[in-house]
C-alpha cells in the first residue's frame, strides 16, 4: 500500500535519502526553488550537514519523515590556511536561525550547534514532522 499523507497524485514528491550536505549556498538555492515549486520532500534516509537547511527552507506542512530519516546537525565550517576545518560562527548562526523553533530547542539543549555531528531520528524526529508512509518498492527506488 502506497499512503503518502496529503499528498495528492497531481503533486511532485522529492525524496531525500544519504544526502551527506556540501556548500551552504548551493543548497539554500536548490531549497528556495523546491519551496517556489510546492512539492512535498520525504526525508528517508540521512540528511546532514547543509541538507538540513530543508527544514527552514521548505514549510513544515510540506515535510514528512520516515522511520529511516535521520538528520544530522553540526557547525558550519570552512578550510582553513592550514587545510584544517574552521568553524565559521557567522554561517552556524545563519544555519541555526534558519531552523524551526522546536529543532533549535532539540539542538540547543545538546549543546548548539558544534563541530561535532549530533543526530537527530527515531520518535523525536517523529514527534516534529508528520510521518509519511512508502510501499517497499516506493521506499527501494532512489
Amino acid at each position: 500500500m502506497l499512503l503518502l499523507a496529503g499528498v495528492g497524485s497531481s503533486h511532485a514528491v522529492v525524496r531525500i535519502a544519504e544526502d551527506r550536505g556540501g556548500r551552504i549556498g548551493t543548497y539554500v538555492d536548490k531549497y528556495q526553488d523546491l519551496r517556489s515549486s510546492g512539492e512535498t520532500v520525504i526525508i528517508d534516509g540521512l540528511c546532514a550537514s547543509a541538507c538540513t537547511i530543508v527544514l527552514g527552507a521548505v514549510p513544515h506542512d510540506k515535510i514528512c519523515v520516515t522511520s529511516r530519516a535521520t538528520l544530522g546537525f553540526h557547525a558550519a565550517w570552512d578550510l582553513g590556511s592550514n587545510g584544517r576545518a574552521v568553524t565559521n560562527q557567522e554561517a552556524t548562526q545563519m544555519l541555526y536561525s534558519m531552523y524551526p523553533s522546536q529543532v533549535r530547542r532539540w539542538i540547543a539543549q545538546r549543546g548548539g550547534l558544534t563541530p561535532r555531528m549530533i543526530f537527530l531520528h527515531g520518535r523525536q524526529l517523529m514527534g516534529m514532522y508528520r510521518p509519511c508512509y512508502l510501499d517497499a518498492r516506493a521506499s527501494a527506488s532512489h
